[in-house]
């Protein structure tokens, strides 16, 4: 029993440093995209928290020691930020509903599931309601009244607030340079997407802070950015119409630098190993680019999880194997 209570204090202790470190991008994104943030996160927090607790109580579980460990609140603050700002009430509350049920309680809780709830819950709605997941705000968004009354579909949203995000727009290009993109597109910043450079170097910070704390290892988030920087350089044909992107700019744009530190470094869907966390890394880094470049979906990063989420006990059997002694 009491070994059971340190783990617990010890999983409670790291998802207040997770929360804490995602501040600086929760931060960033509120400038960049206003109340439709914040909106997303109280409705994400309130159904992940009720979900849990109805789950729980209907399996006779102790209700405590579930709610408090913060393993639902990481997930519902990485769902709400992976979810547009802005989007229908109805899609974040179904969203929270299939991740808490179907990505954790189906496999007993916490501890066993083998795919990352947020990322099983965004994948459900972008596969679902398409269209829904692709409104994007275009500016700081609204204010905090007009931002309810669009979540809520009570009002009237205002003319031209939405628009393509920059990897949507560079994937739908046929026919402007880079440059071309960069000077007239307004989705376009200095080296990705505008105000998302510096919301992935927001979650980037948080993501030194977690290595800091050792709250995370290196090898996950290190594996991805190297594979992503190097499949995307060598596919890079510089500022030609057919070009796929710099390196700098999949580093800097969509949800790079959260899908680094923050989403495939959840301890129990990803890999455990030191090797097989860079693998793993390694595999969802490939995997990221090639659906961006070539794949129905402008991000890829929820796919490229849930699917190297697949692979991890094959991982950990290759590492295994190969750290074995040779016998003589």
């Amino acid at each position: 029993m009491p070994a059971l209570e340190a783990v617990d204090d010890r999983l409670q202790q790291a998802m207040k440093l997770v929360l804490l470190a995602t501040l600086p991008g929760v931060l960033a994104a509120f400038w960049l995209y206003g109340w439709g943030v914040l909106i997303n996160l109280v409705l994400a927090t309130t159904a992940t928290l009720a979900i849990e607790a109805a789950v729980v109580q209907w399996r006779k579980r102790p209700l405590r020691p579930t709610l408090s460990d913060g393993s639902a609140l990481v997930s519902a603050t990485l769902l709400a930020l992976a979810l547009p700002p802005y989007c229908p009430w109805w899609l974040t509350l179904s969203a929270a509903a299939f991740a808490m049920i179907f990505g954790k309680h189906l496999y007993g809780g916490v501890g066993s599931n083998p795919f990352n709830p947020a990322m099983l819950g965004f994948a459900l709605v972008l596969v679902t309601f398409p269209q829904s997941m692709t409104h994007w705000p275009s500016s700081h968004g609204m204010d905090l009244l007009s931002g309810l009354q669009q979540v809520f579909g009570v009002g009237q949203a205002p003319d031209a607030w939405v628009q393509a995000t920059a990897l949507d727009s560079l994937r739908i290009n046929k026919s402007l340079t880079m440059d071309e993109l960069f000077a007239s597109n307004p989705a376009f910043g200095h080296y990705g997407g505008r105000g998302v450079e510096w919301m992935n170097l927001a979650f980037l910070a948080g993501g030194m802070f977690l290595l800091q704390r050792r709250v995370i290892s290196w090898h996950a988030p290190v594996g991805m950015l190297a594979s992503l920087f190097i499949i995307s350089l060598l596919c890079w044909n510089g500022s030609g119409s057919d070009s796929h992107g710099s390196p700098l700019f999949h580093l800097l744009t969509g949800a790079t630098m959260l899908g680094a530190f923050f989403i495939i470094t959840e301890p129990v869907s990803g890999a455990r190993s030191p090797r097989a966390k860079l693998l793993f890394g390694v595999g969802v880094g490939l995997l990221t680019y090639f659906i961006r470049t070539w794949g129905g979906y402008p991000d890829g990063i929820a796919f490229a999880v849930l699917s190297m989420n697949l692979c991890v006990p094959a991982l950990e059997r290759f590492v295994a194997a190969r750290q074995q002694p040779e016998v003589p």
